[in-house]
């Protein structure tokens, strides 16, 4: 009869960051191990605390099936030598626990079948347990040994639980045997917990005040902080990083609220945020006009018989942290940011890249270039740019180095600078993750692209390269951020250009062609990469690339154009008579007269098709010059039936080179308009 199986390990409080993964790997480690072996297996459930990862298998069943064992073994040839056994035949029928005469002769080889009866669960577990133990090790390059024993885990192991149905499983490890017995909450209830079967696990625990299930668990955390914040007239700021990293540290949760003194709210908002949340993982409240509240919430992991002393005490840890950030804060701003600037030469950026200093430098002259390029404000552009590292330098950012750019623009803004340079010194490192905004100005995604390119640049000048598992200086993020901020900026860019640019700046590496295209390409597979996440595909992909990919801008432009002209019944004809038409041309060995003579025309259809070629290109003018790429496609469409009656009539290798030419110069010259915006014939047809 199938029953459930219930696996548990007992810890000291586990890392907040490995709970989940560790709770996973258990659960992959025996249920896959189990399907692997044969045993039927039914839905699976995890649970997770700071001091337990379990799992809970339903139906599993209580043997696997029988095995049909099979083994190739020597070829024939090799298996008999003057009509005896070779030692090699010998060897493998001891080696399959036979004798030799057991074995079969198929298809020239030595053959051992066996069918084995399949093994009871609670004697594969044993093993099954050990092999998942090795895949968690994995997850963890640091684990700790405790006691006399060499066995080692992430944290020492006090307890294992382990049923199947209401049977003990027998299993043995860090000196511990596996029994019934698990244990509540630390200090609601610290005595151990017997159970009669994995039913009683999950009412047990609950009773023992441990909240075992980590996604509800974690929506009831996320219930109570809101329902507090309501309290308190607020919202709450919940990090979803944050809010699963404080489930992992509490069984029994319970929000509380502490204030902030209002001294401290003369901070910046993000630094009270990185204090009171990073630091001491409390969550912060807001009114509706995003102003920062002089509230916290915390999650408490026990039922305070006092919650007033809970709360002072959290008030009084986080109130060293704040005092500390406001002398920071006080302390920066007693000299202008220009000021910091000449610190930034003794600041290291790469050893063969030269300092931080130079590095600025180098940006400022970039982003000027950029500017004039695009028509924007050099003049703020240049001195955001130059002021856009100064906060490397300053106390508060080297007690918060995740505050850098936010802090340049607060000290920026506090040195009377112009609002326009201080957001763009503010936002210069956007986008810092995938998906995350960019630059709100133009100044601000100028610099932010010339400092981005910069590295990418320098780097690859200097031969480190992200490799496939490898990348230091997250150069592919870079190159992202670049690409969406040329299109979503939106900056018309020569791309390569501008690159090019920032090659020939570094002070060390190589600068040459070479190095340049392989950036390039680089670069490209980042676009190609942010074209298909946004619906293309690859052969749309295709079809603009091969027109040239230099300015993302109007890359993207011309592929949305492309995709939306997909969708039209002419796109498939149109892709397919550009494949025809060009495979036309390429087998004749450039036979295609230079013009086309209307007095070599035999057939209607020839006429045809010339009239609307001169009349597509004609309205094509126009749009050419707005770069109207999705008009221009549509345009396009009219030449479908011409071009299927051109097909169906003509035979365009004709014995009258002079006609064949001029048939050539005609497919030239629809395959010319198939090139305006795209390759069509990179497009399925």
């Amino acid at each position: 009869m199938n029953q459930s199986l219930l696996i548990e390990l007992g810890t000291e409080d586990l890392p907040a960051r490995y709970v989940q993964p560790l709770t996973q790997a258990l659960a992959q480690g025996i249920g896959g191990g189990l399907a692997k072996r044969g045993v039927a297996v039914g839905e699976t459930r995890t649970f997770a605390t700071p001091r337990r990862i379990a799992v809970l298998i339903a139906d599993v069943g209580e043997r696997q099936a029988d095995q049909n064992l099979e083994r190739k073994g020597p070829q024939i040839a090799a298996a008999f030598k003057d009509g005896q056994p070779t030692p090699a035949a010998l060897g493998f029928a001891k080696s399959c626990g036979v004798e030799f005469k057991a074995l079969k002769q198929e298809n020239g080889n030595l053959v051992f079948r066996k069918k084995q009866k399949g093994r009871k669960t609670l004697e594969l577990i044993a093993e099954i347990f050990e092999e998942t133990l090795k895949q968690m090790d994995q997850l963890v390059p640091k684990r700790m040994r405790w006691g006399a024993g060499e066995e080692t885990f992430v944290r020492p192991v006090q307890w294992i639980l382990a049923l199947y149905g209401s049977r003990i499983v027998p299993l043995e490890r860090f000196g511990l045997k596996a029994g019934r017995k698990t244990y509540g909450h630390r200090f609601h209830a610290p005595k151990a917990i017997s159970l009669k079967s994995f039913a009683d696990y999950g009412p047990a625990l609950w009773d023992a005040r441990v909240w075992a299930d980590f996604a509800g668990r974690r929506a009831e955390i996320k219930r109570q902080i809101e329902a507090e914040a309501a309290k308190l007239g607020g919202d709450p700021r919940i990090d979803e990083t944050l809010l699963d990293e404080v489930t992992a540290l509490v069984e029994w949760p319970v929000a509380i609220s502490g204030r902030i003194e209002e001294r401290f709210l003369q901070l910046p908002p993000e630094v009270v945020v990185a204090t009171v949340e990073t630091n001491q993982r409390y969550f912060t409240l807001f009114d509706t006009a995003g102003k920062l509240l002089p509230y916290f919430i915390t999650v408490a992991n026990i039922e305070s018989k006092d919650v007033s002393q809970v709360i002072a005490g959290n008030e009084r840890v986080v109130r060293p942290r704040l005092t500390d950030a406001l002398f920071f804060w006080e302390q920066d701003r007693k000299q202008p940011l220009e000021a910091y600037g000449e610190k930034l030469n003794t600041v290291t950026f790469q050893k063969d890249l030269g300092s931080t200093g130079e590095k600025v430098a180098r940006v400022r002259r970039l982003a000027g270039d950029i500017a004039a390029r695009v028509g924007a404000d050099a003049a703020t552009v240049e001195r955001a740019a130059q002021l856009a590292k100064n906060d490397l330098v300053t106390k508060m950012v080297y007690e918060f180095p995740e505050l850098q750019g936010l802090m340049g623009g607060y000290y920026a803004r506090a040195a009377g600078e112009p609002d326009a340079v201080a957001r763009a010194v503010a936002e210069h490192y956007r986008p810092t993750q995938a998906g995350g905004p960019i630059p709100s100005t133009p100044a601000g995604q100028i610099v932010a692209l010339a400092d981005k390119l910069d590295s990418l640049a320098g780097i690859f000048a200097i031969g480190q390269k992200p490799t496939a598992s490898k990348d230091p200086y997250a150069l592919r993020r870079a190159a992202l951020g670049a690409l969406r901020i040329c299109v979503e900026g939106p900056l018309d860019l020569d791309l390569r250009e501008v690159l090019k640019a920032a090659l020939d700046a570094q002070p060390a590496g190589k600068r040459d062609e070479g190095v340049l295209n392989e950036l390039w390409d680089f670069v490209v597979e980042r676009l190609r990469g942010y074209c298909i996440e946004r619906g293309a595909t690859g052969e749309q992909f295709e079809a603009v690339r091969v027109m040239g990919a230099s300015r993302p801008l109007d890359f993207v432009r011309r592929l949305e154009a492309l995709q939306a002209f997909q969708s039209t019944p002419a796109a498939a004809t149109l892709a397919a008579a550009d494949k025809r038409a060009r495979n036309i041309l390429r087998q004749s060995g450039g036979q295609a007269a230079s013009s086309i003579q209307t007095r070599l025309f035999e057939v209607p259809s020839e006429h045809a098709l010339l009239a609307e070629l001169e009349r597509v290109d004609s309205a094509l003018a126009p749009l050419r010059a707005k770069a109207a790429y999705g008009d221009m496609l549509l345009a396009l469409s009219a030449l479908k039936e011409p071009v299927d009656a051109f097909f169906d009539g003509v035979m365009v290798m004709a014995e009258n080179l002079e006609v064949r030419g001029n048939r050539l110069a005609l497919l030239a010259r629809l395959d010319a308009l198939c090139r305006e915006v795209a390759d069509l014939s990179c497009l399925p047809g």
